[in-house]
């Protein structure tokens, strides 16, 4: 079942008529640059490119949602991303986003997790897709 797209695998042709699948790793911050100057730590989203546009934490101001803020902004600095998580607590606007629990992440306008606090190393994995 492909509900909200998990589960679907991208497959490719092969020349011998094969399909096959198609892996594509490439970090969340490679700028279409070296990946090698991601993983070695240098920052490359200082011109702008990067793939991950926004970072929204949605929340109430609940210690939780606080949380979440916290964890994601340390997530985002070890990284070394040079983007701004910015934190939402304007009830209309997490409902434009059909959250009905909160605190939720919001990844590039599209939700990745709500209703519980991530742990840091979840967060990264997130941002790496």
């Amino acid at each position: 079942m492909a509900l909200f797209n998990f589960g679907k695998k991208m497959k490719a042709s092969c020349c011998c008529g094969s399909s096959v699948q198609k892996v594509n790793i490439e970090p969340a911050c490679a700028c279409n640059s070296d990946p090698s100057a991601y993983e070695s730590g240098k920052s490359c989203c200082s011109n702008g490119e990067c793939r991950i546009k926004s970072i929204k934490v949605l929340g109430s101001g609940c210690k939780k949602c606080h949380d979440l803020n916290e964890i994601t902004k340390a997530a985002v600095k070890e990284l070394g991303m040079d983007i701004e998580v910015e934190y939402v607590t304007d009830m209309q606007k997490i409902a434009s986003y059909g959250v009905m629990s909160t605190p939720a992440l919001v990844i590039n306008e599209k939700v990745v997790s709500m209703g519980k606090v991530l742990k840091k190393e979840d967060i990264i994995k997130l941002l790496k897709k």
